[in-house]
């Protein structure tokens, strides 16, 4: 199989081929990853990288947790992942969503009593950052009913609006909850850590160094980073 043929996703390939449709070149938002992307991507980083070829073959495929039903829980969790090892964030996380026995929205969020959140585990960063979320959902200034709809960095343009969410949760949600491909979070420590490990590097790379490493992974800099954080074995933000 050559390789323009692993080039891009399958499914932003497809769409009308009548009079017209060069000149009409509509903005096409990256679709959820299929099986079928996932394997042609997991080819193009093993063949352009020995390294990381190496570690495909001793890790296994590449694969997604199911996303979460709800985009508002979403990034709840990854608000939560911040900056926290995979087992305190998921213990904090577990003891937050307890909070709502009737399910996670912004108004119960916004409804809870004083010191609810910090029982939970929360830090004061945190719990800023959870009503903020919940608020500005709450009055139309972060909508996320079209988050699918929008390119990588409009969606980041309009995430980053809420207090306590900058690039990496916003880079998280793209990757986790709508799956998208070609995500490259190079200030993620574990992703720099990862490349360093893989590549018998001395120093950790920077993120600027990490930027132009990625380049020939596209359009599938998603499952590069992915398996970064599996060579150092970092649990997954979202898992």
């Amino acid at each position: 199989m050559g390789e323009a043929r692993d080039s891009a996703p399958s499914r932003t390939r497809r769409g009308a081929q009548g009079p017209g449709a060069k000149a009409a070149k509509a903005f096409a938002p990256p679709l959820r990853a299929t099986p079928e992307d996932i394997r042609k991507g997991t080819r193009l980083v093993a063949r352009k990288d020995p390294a990381m070829a190496a570690l495909i073959k001793r890790v296994g495929p590449f694969s997604f947790r199911a996303p979460s039903d709800d985009s508002f829980a979403a990034l709840v969790r990854s608000i939560m992942y911040q900056q926290l090892a995979g087992a305190a964030a998921t213990a904090i996380h577990g003891r937050f969503m307890k909070l709502f026995p009737d399910g996670l929205t912004p108004a119960g969020v916004l409804a809870l009593p004083d010191g609810a959140m910090r029982t939970a585990g929360l830090s004061g960063a945190k719990q800023a950052a959870v009503t903020d979320l919940a608020r500005k959902i709450t009055d139309g200034t972060v909508p996320l009913e079209d988050v699918a709809s929008l390119s990588d960095d409009d969606l980041k343009a309009r995430l980053v609006q809420v207090r306590g969410i900058g690039p990496w949760t916003a880079e998280m949600f793209m990757m986790f909850q709508l799956q998208r491909l070609d995500i490259w979070p190079v200030e993620d420590y574990g992703v720099r850590k990862g490349w360093t490990v893989i590549h018998r590097k001395r120093e950790l790379i920077t993120p600027k160094a990490l930027v132009a490493e990625g380049e020939k992974f596209r359009p599938y800099r998603t499952i590069a980073a992915w398996y970064c954080w599996r060579a150092v074995e970092t649990v997954l933000p979202t898992s």
